[in-house]
């Protein structure tokens, strides 16, 4: 598969991978999910050590393709949903450390990938949140399960049910992200951290990170089924259609 709209580059054993449609604030279309995929298979079976995800450009990943998403049928969304979910669940079970080194906007599927990861920088002026409400649905690729995990039920809820976005400071504060620093700093930070993982003995980290990712697995596996049937279930709703038409038209949605 041709990888367009992804890259993966080395340095040493660090791998990094970039979502590179900066025209599109790197918005993730199929295309780009099965690239991403793809990519993560390689960087593994290259037993990399540790593993960064960034976006191209002024953006981290602003979200999934409204454009594609917006006539799907309830089975076209049941399939959308399970290959983000395989994507951020290759993340999450990616064998080696994963950092997400978020450099702008973070939203919908974009901050669900971040979620997916082990940890997240921020840079100062990255903005993050679920923004999904807005569009007439729900998360569709992990968030209802893994950011009640870093953030807390409370404000979990709050993110989720009023679409908020949180700038870099308040991620921090809330847990979503571990640390911010000046958008110039982001790289070379995130490089040091990634380069400090890769040192650590890599047997170790893999069974630490096994062992880390069983805490709370049996009930989240159901969640996340439900999430999966939840999200596809909104599709062909007259809020779904609205929330998106609106979206690529730039107005404020008519919900019903």
């Amino acid at each position: 598969m041709a990888r367009d709209t992804v890259r993966l580059d080395w340095d040493e054993d660090v791998a990094t991978l970039t979502i590179d449609r900066p025209d599109a604030l790197n918005a993730l279309d199929v295309a780009t999910l099965e690239a991403m995929e793809e990519a993560l298979a390689e960087a593994a079976a290259e037993d990399a050590r540790a593993l960064v995800l960034t976006g191209a450009g002024d953006a981290f990943i602003a979200g999934a393709d409204i454009g594609y998403m917006q006539e799907l049928s309830t089975e076209e969304a049941q399939e959308w949903g399970d290959l983000g979910h395989s994507v951020a669940d290759a993340l999450e079970s990616f064998p080696a450390p994963t950092i997400a080194a978020v450099n702008g906007y973070a939203f919908g599927g974009g901050c669900e990938m971040a979620l997916a990861c082990d940890l997240r920088v921020a840079s100062e002026s990255a903005v993050i949140g679920n923004t999904e409400i807005d569009l007439g649905i729900i998360p569709g690729w992990g968030a209802t399960q893994r950011l009640p995990q870093l953030v807390g039920d409370e404000t979990a809820r709050r993110m989720i049910f009023l679409g908020e976005r949180l700038g870099a400071e308040s991620a921090a504060e809330v847990g979503l992200v571990g640390e911010v620093v000046p958008d110039e700093d982001l790289e070379s930070t995130v490089a040091e951290l990634a380069d400090r993982l890769a040192s650590k003995p890599a047997f170790a980290l893999r069974a630490a990170k096994q062992s880390l990712n069983q805490f709370g697995e049996g009930s989240r596996t159901s969640g996340l089924d439900y999430e999966k049937r939840a999200f596809a279930g909104l599709f062909g709703t007259h809020d779904q259609r609205e929330g998106m038409t609106a979206f690529l038209e730039d107005r404020e949605p008519t919900f019903e």
